[in-house]
């Protein structure tokens, strides 16, 4: 057997791009059976790679919180579903039918019946990619505990499985003492500890249904027994419409214009523009806590206020400074065309003192600038999105091209070296996969964000395929090689190349255009117990956060 490190990422490189090519050629194939032959490829690949996310997936135990991870980015329910249908956006927001929106990714995704879930895909081929690989890891999960539990080939079950599924089955509320029962018989199926069953559980409760552990163990197995013995294979669909609508910037181009049409009401296309990919929160935080909270900012500094406002439970202050935004030069443009991207766009000639720069004040109103905040891309989207937003409005037949001055980039990504929290500023996005590599003038540099607590490391990044599909060996030869890669994340190089083809081929912005890209870290894959399946940032994102905002912010107010 192979052990050389190298040999071992090329071998798992190759397993991403055969996965990557089987779901494309599936897509086209328009449905495939993922425990079938027409599965085994993408079953094949993800036991062959071991993605870090998915921790022990190929091991006979069940992966806990690989689990959690995939169904907090998949609809409550699916697990119970035979059928599963990607769409597009065809009408089902106007039906009977209420949307479901997974915890940690923003699509509508919608429950036909007792056996058929519907998910509607709007944000292009790498959420396709998201979802398959979710539903492979799943789907392997499914069937280790029907092994667990089915004794022989006429579906005889053991005696743990028949407890947990008369607990499940029952309308009953359960105790303390029957819910332990329960996760007893749940350890055994799944090949875990009590103590390990007992502290994943409650991560899987909601209001509506404190005992979904439960529930979503027995649907997994129940469904993967019938497949085993009844033949009932699970199918995995895709619309023709979505099939024929995929590539076409159909959202958007819907979505660009929107924002366009916007700035030519409020004239303001011809000002200096400045577009930032970020949160929602960061900029008009920066701009307006300062304005809004002056009572709070006497008792707290800056970053304690910052960390307030990132507490959901504190909505009053968030409203505060919303208020505040709102009434002072900044426009909240709500997504409608199902990009899920949201935008807000500030107008700082209504502010009256700018950004830590002292010669605002003298500027012209045409001269102070326009900032245009639009909400993070997912993968191939960031082209689509940014593509789109980049060309001339055409108005009455004429074709007007935006003034865009700069276009900066911020988000979390995986560090390869270093913690939560650190930040990495890119001089390059390689796109994994291929040989297209991306180098650029960053605006912003090492030395503008450091000397403030937090490690600041500068290098290439690169922009992989899906951040579910990246193993040890992989990110360690990226780390270890020539390449000098620093971290990895999604959207980098989509964006960069629309910002090349906008600036230097198609002339529709200037040739000059600044950009800057500056990333925190949310996760290292590296590091055992460090991945994004370990959990959220928590406050630890707060402050590298808004040192990149402030650093962005002074930039453009001072450029």
């Amino acid at each position: 057997m192979k052990t050389d490190g190298r040999t071992r990422a090329q071998e798992s490189t190759n397993a991403i791009e055969r996965m990557y090519i089987t779901m494309r050629h599936l897509f086209n194939r328009g449905f495939y059976k993922p425990m079938g032959v027409s599965g085994e490829t993408l079953r094949e690949g993800l036991l062959a790679l071991r993605p870090e996310i998915y921790g022990s997936v190929a091991e006979d135990k069940a992966e806990l919180n690989g689990l959690l991870y995939v169904l907090e980015r998949l609809p409550i329910g699916i697990e119970q579903c035979r059928y599963i249908n990607l769409t597009s956006d065809e009408g089902y927001g106007d039906s009977h039918f209420q949307p479901i929106v997974p915890p940690k990714r923003r699509r509508n995704c919608y429950r036909i019946d007792e056996e058929q879930m519907n998910i509607e895909i709007t944000r292009g081929r790498s959420e396709i990619y998201d979802i398959l690989t979710h539903l492979t890891f799943l789907f392997i999960e499914s069937h280790k505990i029907m092994r667990r539990v089915v004794i022989d080939e006429d579906g005889s079950v053991t005696r743990d499985w028949k407890k947990l599924e008369a607990i499940v089955l029952s309308k009953e509320d359960i105790d303390k003492a029957e819910r332990e029962v329960a996760l007893t018989h749940a350890a055994n199926i799944l090949g875990r500890t009590f103590y390990e069953v007992s502290k994943i559980y409650p991560k899987f409760s909601t209001p509506n249904n404190p005992e979904q552990f439960l529930h979503i163990i027995y649907w997994m197995g129940k469904l993967a027994i019938e497949e085993t013995v009844n033949n009932d294979k699970r199918i995995i669909t895709f619309s023709p419409i979505l099939r024929e609508r995929l590539g076409h910037h159909i959202h958007g181009e819907v979505w660009a214009d929107k924002i366009k049409k916007y700035l030519v009401e409020e004239q303001l296309l011809q000002r200096p523009i400045h577009i930032i990919s970020a949160n929602m929160h960061s900029v008009m935080n920066t701009l307006y806590a300062p304005l809004a909270l002056k009572a709070e900012i006497k008792k707290k500094n800056i970053l304690q206020i910052y960390e307030t406002l990132s507490d959901s439970s504190n909505g009053q202050v968030r409203q505060k400074v919303s208020k505040s935004a709102l009434s002072g030069g900044m426009k909240f443009i709500e997504d409608t065309s199902g990009t899920n991207i949201d935008v807000q766009v500030f107008d700082t000639a209504k502010l009256e003192e700018g950004f830590r720069n002292k010669g605002f004040k003298s500027l012209k109103e045409e001269e102070k600038p326009v900032i245009i905040v639009m909400d993070y891309a997912f993968g191939e989207q960031a082209y689509e999105t940014m593509d789109e937003l980049l060309k001339p409005y055409i108005l009455d037949g004429e074709e007007i091209k935006m003034n865009v001055k700069s276009v900066s980039i911020m988000g979390k990504a995986g560090i390869l070296e270093g913690g939560k929290g650190d930040i990495m500023i890119p001089s390059a996005h390689i796109f994994e996969g291929t040989a297209d590599n991306y180098p650029f003038k960053n605006e912003l540099k090492k030395d503008d964000l450091e000397g403030h607590g937090i490690k600041v490391v500068d290098g290439s990044m690169i922009t992989v395929l899906g951040t579910s599909l990246q193993n040890r060996d992989i990110l360690k030869f990226f780390h270890d090689s020539t390449w000098n890669v620093s971290g990895l994340e999604m959207e980098g190089a989509h964006y960069q190349k629309a910002i090349q083809a906008a600036s230097k081929l198609r002339k529709s912005i200037a040739e000059d255009v600044k950009v800057r890209y500056a990333y925190y870290a949310s996760d290292n894959p590296l590091e055992t117990g460090s991945t994004l399946a370990s959990g959220g940032l928590g406050t630890t994102g707060v402050k590298p956060t808004y040192l990149i905002t402030e650093k962005i912010l002074e930039q453009i107010f001072n450029s």
